[in-house]
């Protein structure tokens, strides 16, 4: 059964918020990030780039560095930038973004989920990125941006949510790329304890976005525990921040694959290779979208394709091997280019779904790739009964929204 915690966050100060609280940083081109840091003298960025106009540059993942990172965050809280709450609370977040509403409560995750897979994976984690990260977190002491948790819609936590945003927010702003950030803080006893009991009737949460930090959060508690000797009673890195968000109100995207060379292959060459495992439909079209499972979309010499695998193609009941991903990978991209890890391989890269297919078309006409591959996205389903059988996806299968803003809440491990 799922264990959530309240907790007493860090928070921007009302008139702040909408200065502080900031997209991921890996989302910025370098030109942006500079933008940012020079015009905002509040941007929670200021804390993840502490060597900005500074002298001394402390290398890339660094102790240094991250120190660095854990001053900055005591400068922001000591100038009543972020302000700690006083009671242990839930918070109710509310995201809208093209129009559609993603609702859900920034709470507490257990490591003790994590290990005994309450908490449920779809992705693996590189051993080098779970160490750098636990690095980080064991010197800067905080969880700024949430984890993005899934679980089964629960009539009682979506009552309890539902009369939560009828009443006055915390925060109500709109961020400068159009998406409207509302806020609400649960911090009475009656309400707190529902939502406790609520989310223990429910029996497994799923990773929707965040793997890593999951990853780093859980072997820092464990190393922690182990190190003072199992102490009986709770410690705050026995958890980490995460934001739980009900299956209805998620969304999942595709992820696009784009090639940048067809090796040997000429295209008529290569349109001959491909029909050996799939069947090719020229699609008289500026645009093609696939519209449903195992039809992907290929975009070539100015033409779209549709392509849908031969019967025996892959195996019906193995929920990894009949993901659309795998298929063109194991059968097309592996077999004819000779690209099998898309970890490593740097003739494939990939566009989010978001970016529109057009942003493909765009690529493939620019040169910058030969061909390009629109996929139909990942179900719920597929993704639960993935998780739920142990099993991984191939790299880039899945873009997740709602993307969370860094610095909105902070969790202390300290």
């Amino acid at each position: 059964m799922a264990n959530i915690k309240p907790f007493k966050a860090y928070r921007p100060a009302r008139d702040k918020v909408h200065l502080v609280a900031s997209r991921s940083y890996i989302s910025y081109t370098k030109a942006d990030l500079i933008r940012k840091l020079d015009e905002n003298p509040f941007t929670f960025l200021h804390i993840l780039n502490p060597n900005y106009k500074t002298e001394k540059q402390s290398f890339s993942n660094s102790k240094e560095k991250f120190e660095r990172v854990k001053t900055k965050f005591i400068d922001f809280a000591n100038q009543q930038i972020l302000i700690q709450d006083k009671k242990e609370s839930f918070y109710v977040y509310r995201q809208i973004k093209d129009g559609h509403p993603y609702l859900g409560i920034i709470a507490c995750a257990s490591v003790k989920d994590y290990y005994s897979n309450v908490i449920k994976k779809h992705e693996a984690t590189l051993t080098k990125r779970e160490d750098i990260f636990k690095k980080y977190l064991e010197t800067v002491q905080i969880n700024a941006e949430p984890v993005c948790f899934t679980y089964p819609n629960h009539a009682k936590i979506d009552r309890l949510t539902n009369e939560k945003i009828l009443e006055r927010p915390e925060y109500d702003f709109t961020s400068t790329n159009r998406d409207r950030h509302t806020f609400w803080k649960i911090e009475d006893e009656s309400r707190v304890a529902k939502l406790t009991a609520y989310f223990g009737q429910i029996d497994s949460i799923y990773i929707a976005d965040g793997h890593h930090r999951s990853a780093s959060s859980a072997l820092l508690g464990k190393s922690l525990r182990e190190e003072q000797g199992n102490p009986p009673e709770e410690k705050p890195y026995d958890y980490f921040m995460g934001y739980f968000i009900p299956e209805n109100c998620l969304k999942i995207y595709e992820f696009n694959r784009l090639v940048t060379t067809l090796g040997d292959h000429n295209v008529s060459s290569f349109l001959d290779a491909i029909k050996e495992n799939f069947e090719i439909t020229f699609v008289d079209d500026d645009f093609f979208r696939p519209e449903k499972i195992h039809e992907i979309g290929m975009y070539i010499d100015n033409k779209w394709y549709c392509l849908i695998p031969k019967n025996g193609q892959f195996l019906q009941d193995d929920p990894v091997k009949s993901l659309d991903v795998s298929i063109l990978t194991n059968h097309l991209l592996a077999p004819i280019l000779g690209i099998s890890d898309l970890k490593t391989d740097n003739r494939v890269y990939f566009k989010g779904g978001l970016e529109g297919i057009d942003a493909l078309k765009k690529e493939v006409d620019s040169g910058k790739a030969k061909v390009a591959f629109a996929h139909f996205p990942v179900s719920m389903a597929q993704l639960k009964t993935i998780s739920d059988a142990n099993k991984t996806m191939p790299p880039k299968s899945t873009w997740i929204e709602p993307k969370l803003r860094s610095g909105l809440t902070v969790y202390s491990t300290k």
